[in-house]
């Protein structure tokens, strides 16, 4: 895997953890799908979730022991006293995981001081691994991204989204709607330019550090649909019963523009 050209020891690391849970996460995939139980709040998780996240949990305590950790399977509330905090998904896309499908992966990222600096999304059936640092650029496979705006000359461009979209609001997105399964890759399609806009409902914070900062590097505007404040985040936060309504987009005008076609149903 080709790596970025402005990577530190931290996003070398998050990239190198991101495709060793990846290549553990691929010794439990099958096409046909696997097992699947529901958490308290109906969420999936498999077996492979558990021992993902117990894989980066160690890495990261080994590697980084003065660091904090939030993860979606075991350590959920934001951690006091830490600088800096490790939030990782340990496999995004649980479903299509555990049904076969393909977009599903790997989301670590670091955050200072509650705002998002490294982040390292692997996506291992894909061949994808999205890598961004504060200040230095997003990257796939090593190439810079750059979102995309829409252009005339270029007519196929979409609208990410999740499942709950259609559901929670009244949507008149003039572009074409995919949805992909996966908060975390969904957020990536316009960080990589194949999407003007993408929306998750109801992402916990897990779901989307990567991918906020990914974006963000890429050019594009990411932000909570409803004007609440997303980061920093705050220690003592209970992360696993909080989620936020992401919007990013390619352009600030396209954000605005999404924000008010995208109507809460009453």
């Amino acid at each position: 895997m080709v790596y970025s050209p402005f990577m530190n020891e931290a996003l070398t690391f998050a990239s190198q953890l991101a495709q060793k849970a990846g290549e553990l996460l691929m010794g439990y995939y099958k096409p046909g799908g696997i097992h699947t139980a529901l958490k308290d709040d109906r969420t999936a998780v498999t077996e492979a979730d558990l021992a993902a996240d117990a894989l980066i949990s160690s890495s990261i305590r080994k590697h980084f022991p003065d660091d904090g950790l939030l993860t979606e399977e075991a350590e959920t509330t934001y951690p006091t006293g830490k600088s800096k905090v490790w939030v990782v998904d340990p496999l995004d896309g649980t479903t299509n995981f555990s049904l076969g499908l393909h977009y599903w992966g790997v989301s670590i990222a670091r955050v200072t001081n509650g705002e998002p600096e490294t982040g390292a999304l692997y996506f291992p059936l894909l061949g994808e691994l999205f890598t961004a640092q504060r200040g230095q650029g997003a990257f796939l496979n090593g190439d810079r991204l750059q979102v995309n705006a829409p252009d005339d000359k270029q007519p196929f461009t979409f609208f990410a989204c999740c499942s709950r979209s259609h559901r929670r609001y009244d949507i008149k997105i003039r572009y074409k709607t995919r949805i992909l399964g996966s908060a975390a890759y969904g957020l990536t399609t316009v960080a990589r330019g194949s999407a003007v806009l993408a929306l998750e409902v109801t992402p916990k914070v897990w779901d989307f550090a990567a991918s906020w900062l990914v974006t963000r590097e890429a050019g594009g505007v990411i932000r909570a649909l409803d004007g609440e404040a997303v980061f920093p985040l705050v220690p003592g936060m209970d992360c696993a019963g909080k989620s936020f309504p992401i919007l990013a987009s390619a352009t600030p005008e396209l954000w605005s523009e999404g924000q008010g076609k995208i109507v809460l149903k009453e």
